[in-house]
């Protein structure tokens, strides 16, 4: 849904010196560029499932990996199965322009052997999996209910003794609420039926049937903002954090609206996500700081 105030969803998670995208909407990797986080960086892209508002910054993202740090090798994306028929679409997208790129700028500044994405599918062993584990940093994929969507996934990042998990689409999940038990950040999606019921009506009215539909559809198989308490009450974390937000807020004044009496479901803090905000894990301690970069 348009919101000039936020792009879509994109996470990024930066250990010591490693540096993963998870999912990438349109305009993640602009934003990326304007919080002063180079995507030249990234060791890799995660996919929590193939919706097109989670991958329609895939181009762009590959880009910028390749041309602002004039990389040697292809954006590892990591996915669940499906992901490769998505790497081989946006790179056969962008194999003319490659070619431009080279041509205008030379080897030197766009190596041919940096260009594009490379797949990296991983197979689910029952509700969760190790991803990867590097320099200290394990990451594991756990499924999650977005039906009829599947595969779909979360993520969980445990390093130097700190953790966060960052949902994807889900329903409520008991899934995540286990894997994702205690960790110090829940990033979770979340949906409100109520705005999002009157946008439904609102289309109907106007005798747009197509989007009073999707308005109906999409209430189905997302997280509330009170379930999103409830989960985090439940795996006992340190801090709410929502994010994807449904409908969109364009403005504060919104939040309590949006979240309703989320608050009185979990005894820890609740943020409604922003673009720009950072969240610091300091090894060692429980300490959760908070930022902005933009």
């Amino acid at each position: 849904m348009p919101n000039l105030d936020r792009a879509g969803p994109c996470n990024v998670v930066i250990a010591g010196k490693q540096m993963y995208v998870v999912d990438i909407g349109e305009g993640g990797g602009e934003t990326l560029n304007v919080m002063g986080i180079s995507p030249g960086k990234a060791d890799g892209l995660l996919l929590t499932h193939f919706h097109s508002d989670h991958i329609d910054g895939f181009g762009p993202l590959m880009l910028f990996h390749w041309t602002r740090g004039s990389s040697t090798a292809p954006l590892p994306v990591y996915g669940p199965k499906g992901v490769e028929a998505i790497v081989a679409g946006f790179n056969a997208a962008y194999a003319t322009d490659n070619t431009y790129r080279i041509a205008h700028h030379g080897p030197q500044v766009v190596p041919p052997s940096g260009a594009g994405a490379i797949a990296r599918p991983f197979e689910m062993a029952g509700s969760a999996t190790i991803v990867l584990q590097r320099d200290g940093l394990k990451i594991t994929a756990f499924t999650v209910n977005h039906d009829p969507i599947k595969p779909s996934v979360g993520y969980r990042f445990d390093y130097k003794g700190r953790s966060l998990c960052i949902s994807g689409d889900t329903k409520k999940s008991p899934n995540l609420e286990a894997v994702c038990k205690g960790v110090d950040i829940l990033v979770h999606e979340a949906l409100n039926p109520a705005l999002v019921q009157k946008m439904e009506a609102a289309a109907a009215a106007n005798g747009q049937a197509g989007a009073a539909k999707i308005m109906h559809d999409i209430q189905d198989y997302h997280t509330t903002p009170q379930e999103a308490a409830e989960s985090a009450q439940a795996a006992a974390v340190g801090i709410l954090v929502l994010s994807h937000l449904v409908p969109p807020l364009p403005s504060r004044w919104l939040y309590a609206a949006f979240l309703g009496d989320a608050k009185s479901r979990f005894s820890g803090p609740i943020v409604v996500g922003e673009d720009g905000m950072m969240f610091s894990l300091p090894a060692g301690s429980k300490t959760i700081n908070r930022t902005r970069l933009m």
